[in-house]
């Protein structure tokens, strides 16, 4: 698995993923589109820790810089 995110996306990620989860904790959002919405900041911050988002391989991105 070839790492393919870059220190901004892999920082973008992970505020929305705080933002979603504050957003629950403070019971600002609930219900279906809680449960929808912390599904994704689980996967925005797995994603992040594994620096690979599989959905970039099919279009061929990568957010790292060249080396």
């Amino acid at each position: 698995m070839k790492k393919n995110m870059g220190t901004i996306d892999i920082a973008i990620r992970l505020v929305i993923a705080a933002i979603v989860v504050i957003l629950y904790f403070t019971h600002v959002i609930s219900g279906t589109i809680a449960i929808i919405l912390l599904i994704f900041a689980g996967v925005f911050i797995l994603t992040s820790l594994l620096s690979f988002c599989p959905l970039y391989l099919p279009f061929g991105i990568s957010t790292r810089g060249k080396k």
